[in-house]
């Protein structure tokens, strides 16, 4: 098995190979693991694969993930691991930073110098050998060079700030007639960064993403 032979077959569905490592000791990885391979998404391929096989499910992005992802992870001797998985939960945004090109934003989401905040990570693919896996490519955060940060001043409610994400406050916003711009086009803060704007999820996309927001919230009585 080669990583270019697993990041084919997820491209295939939508989905890409994110990078990889061999993990020690602290980087919590599942028993018997030797390699980890990330799986995220960025892009509209994504979208338009999950949207053509996505069941009627409580958690149909969950569950259509983990359908491709168990799949392709079996057909090459591993297994998947979710960041839905747990408590305890493994630690994907250690993981990442540890794969791939990608760093902490102001705003709290992983940063990437390409995709900037419209991508994310899905899944990781385990592997019980140490297979080679692409050096990771070295790039500063484009947050060093951004004066302005708008990520912190967009947002209409001041949800984010360099002390952290004011997650009521943002849950309360949406279930007022002001956060319909948000709920159909996806978060002000997010939309406001400068890196990546082709990548900007469409509106379908971003909806979906907002209302699920909004039912976790429901979900655990907060919202």
């Amino acid at each position: 098995m080669t990583y270019a032979l697993l990041a084919e077959r997820l491209l295939k569905v939508g989905l890409l190979a994110r990078g990889g490592f061999h993990p020690q000791a602290q980087d919590a990885a599942p028993q018997t693991c030797k390699t980890i391979i990330l799986v995220g998404n960025a892009g509209p391929d994504f979208w338009m694969h999950f949207k053509a096989g996505q069941r009627s499910e409580p958690n149909p992005l969950d569950g259509w993930t983990r359908r491709e992802v168990d799949r392709i992870a079996a057909s090459v001797g591993g297994w998947a691991a979710y960041p839905s998985d747990g408590p305890p939960y493994f630690p994907f945004q250690k993981w990442a930073q540890k794969a791939d090109c990608v760093f902490p934003s102001p705003i709290g989401m992983l940063i990437h110098p390409h995709y900037g905040l419209w991508h994310a990570y899905r899944a990781a693919i385990c592997l019980h050998a140490e297979v080679p896996v692409p050096v990771r490519m070295q790039a500063s955060s484009p947050c060093e060079g951004c004066d302005d940060k708008p990520c912190l001043t967009t947002c209409p409610v001041g949800a984010f700030t360099t002390s952290g994400y004011a997650v009521s406050a943002c849950a309360a916003h949406l279930a007022t007639p002001d956060g319909s711009d948000c709920l159909d086009q996806g978060c002000r803060a997010r939309r406001a960064c400068p890196v990546a704007g082709e990548d900007l999820y469409a509106p379908g996309q971003a909806a979906f993403h907002m209302a699920a927001f909004q039912n976790s919230r429901r979900a655990e009585g907060t919202g």
